[in-house]
């Protein structure tokens, strides 16, 4: 045999023995739910992350036949442009005239009107597995509406960036809201399609009435893979770094100290005009992805995260409360440190983590509260596995 063909067959050889193979979404496995969609009027919740190679996940399915009545989309809209926070209209998709209903606008949960003709609704957006990404939140309204009306729902499962960890405070039924619509930990190590059937499966739908729930499980995907997001989720959160960093540095949202949006590089630096601590100084402006930022033109004093290597930030596994309390005890203005709206404690899921950081509890210490009820849905969330972790 000559030496390039056995030198060519080695090559490939190692390639399949020791390299990872390549992880196959949900929406790349047509072939699984194309039946499901056969003769059906279809309804889509899905934003710029749903695709199918290169090819939006609409487009895919028109070429393909299917009958696409209505394009359902959350935080940030269709494309995925919109600022966080910003309320987004209703529209008419420009390239085939679908309509677009807005589920981060006038409503946060669809009506029956809403899905008036629909025989079955496909969800396909990428999540990053912290609780207080909303993307979670709409795909939870809308079981609730279809389980109301007995749709069948169909969930093309994507990987989860933060999906090798669970770890944070459950959230207390009092603490409810867009922003933590169920009583999950900060970072609950699920995947949208495991999410779904947990959500089912633990009659935390209302009503909890027998409906078609469907996901196409991810191929080549474990809780332990690491996955590098091919499109960026949201606006603020451009990469890698960033979503890792995002389950623990989202909790600044809820205080008077920056995450970095209006820089170009949110969530991967925190600041505040008068913190005495940092060794680092940023001026957040206008941009495309933070049109009104905080402490907007105004310098900030903070750290910046650049500089930690994604491999290692990826295996920590837990969440980092460390930048936070040290923020609370360098920033004078301790009265303003919590916003006065509340959000720090619809984020962290009660008002326990302000309290114990305002007594001066350690890490260690807080840690040890989370104990128990981590345990507790950990039990939970084994049920619902569909990847080995």
């Amino acid at each position: 045999m000559p030496l390039r063909i056995i030198c060519l067959l080695l090559v490939l050889w190692i390639n399949r023995t020791l390299l990872p193979a390549q992880v196959i979404t949900g929406a790349e496995r047509t072939a699984e739910y194309l039946p499901l969609l056969e003769g059906k009027c279809v309804g889509l919740l899905v934003n710029h992350s749903s695709r199918v190679g290169d090819r939006h996940l609409l487009d895919t399915l028109l070429r393909l036949g299917v009958e696409v009545q209505r394009v359902y989309a959350p935080e940030h809209g269709f494309r995925g442009t919109a600022d966080a926070g910003d309320r987004v209209n209703d529209d008419l998709d420009d390239r085939t005239g679908i309509p677009i209903v807005s589920l981060y606008g006038k409503k946060l949960k669809p009506t029956a009107e809403d899905l008036n003709g629909i025989d079955i609704v496909v969800f396909d957006v990428q999540d990053v597995g912290a609780r207080f990404y909303t993307y979670i939140s709409t795909m939870y309204n809308m079981l609730e509406v279809c389980a109301g009306l007995g749709i069948p729902f169909l969930v093309l499962d994507r990987p989860n960036p933060n999906g090798h960890y669970v770890d944070g405070p459950i959230l207390e039924r009092r603490e409810l809201s867009f922003v933590g619509v169920a009583r999950l930990p900060i970072v609950h190590g699920c995947t949208v399609g495991e999410l779904a059937n947990l959500f089912v499966g633990e009659g935390w739908i209302e009503p909890n009435a027998p409906f078609f729930l469907s996901v196409v499980r991810c191929e080549n995907y474990t809780h332990s893979t690491f996955y590098d997001l091919p499109v960026k989720p949201s606006p603020n959160l451009p990469n890698a770094r960033a979503i890792l960093l995002y389950p623990s540095l989202c909790l600044f949202e809820g205080t008077a100290v920056s995450v970095g949006r209006g820089t170009d590089y949110p969530f991967q630096r925190i600041g505040h005009p008068s913190f005495t601590l940092g060794n680092f100084v940023f001026t957040p402006r206008s941009n495309s992805a933070a049109r009104r930022p905080l402490y907007e033109n105004i310098s900030c004093n903070g750290y910046d995260f650049r500089h930690l290597d994604v491999d290692s930030l990826f295996n920590v596994r837990k969440l980092d409360l460390e930048p936070l309390l040290k923020f609370y005890h360098h920033t004078p203005d301790k009265k303003h440190f919590f916003l006065k709206n509340g959000y720090f404690d619809m984020l962290a899921g009660n008002n326990e983590l302000r309290k114990q950081i305002k007594k001066g509890e350690t890490e260690a210490e807080i840690r040890a509260s989370w104990r128990e009820g981590l345990e507790k849905f950990k039990a939970i969330r084994e049920k619902y596995l569909l990847y080995a972790e």
